[in-house]
């Protein structure tokens, strides 16, 4: 199970980028969440914010896989312990790559490697879209997408 998308936003590399990692950036395009981490390749990472735990519910964690600012950010991700009993046994690997294409930055991201009838597969599907035309919305305008939540 693989799932790939691929977006050409029309914005400065460092200011996708920011969107994806920086505290700023997540929180107005990953739902009021922030990565928190040192992404120190090998470090451990969580995925924080207002869900089933409060304020302060882990979204997904794993491990940092690989990190280069403004070119690559790849993990191994979990589930959040609210989500579901066996969290520790499910994984996916996510990979966000960025490039300069003409005047815009293609963004890739491919989230694939996951665990044998991973029960978040359809939901993180229909996530990713909404996120990254977040981010996409965001880099080129300054502005989010309201999706009425």
């Amino acid at each position: 199970m693989e799932l790939k998308y691929e977006f050409y936003i029309d914005a400065p590399l460092e200011t996708v980028w920011d969107a994806f990692v920086s505290p700023e950036g997540t929180r107005k395009t990953f739902f009021g969440c922030v990565i928190k981490s040192t992404f120190e390749v090998g470090d451990s990472y969580e995925y924080v914010g207002p869900g089933n735990d409060g304020d302060e519910t882990v979204h997904v964690y794993g491990t940092i896989l690989a990190y280069e600012p403004n070119k690559v950010f790849s993990c191994i991700e979990h589930p959040g312990p609210s989500y579901t009993p066996n969290h520790a046994e499910l994984e996916s690997r996510i990979t966000v790559s960025l490039e300069v294409v003409g005047k815009c930055t293609k963004l890739t991201l491919i989230n694939d490697q996951f665990t044998e009838n991973h029960p978040s597969f359809a939901k993180t599907e229909q996530s990713w879209w909404m996120i990254l035309s977040n981010i996409k919305t965001y880099a080129e305008t300054g502005k989010t997408i309201d999706f009425g939540w």
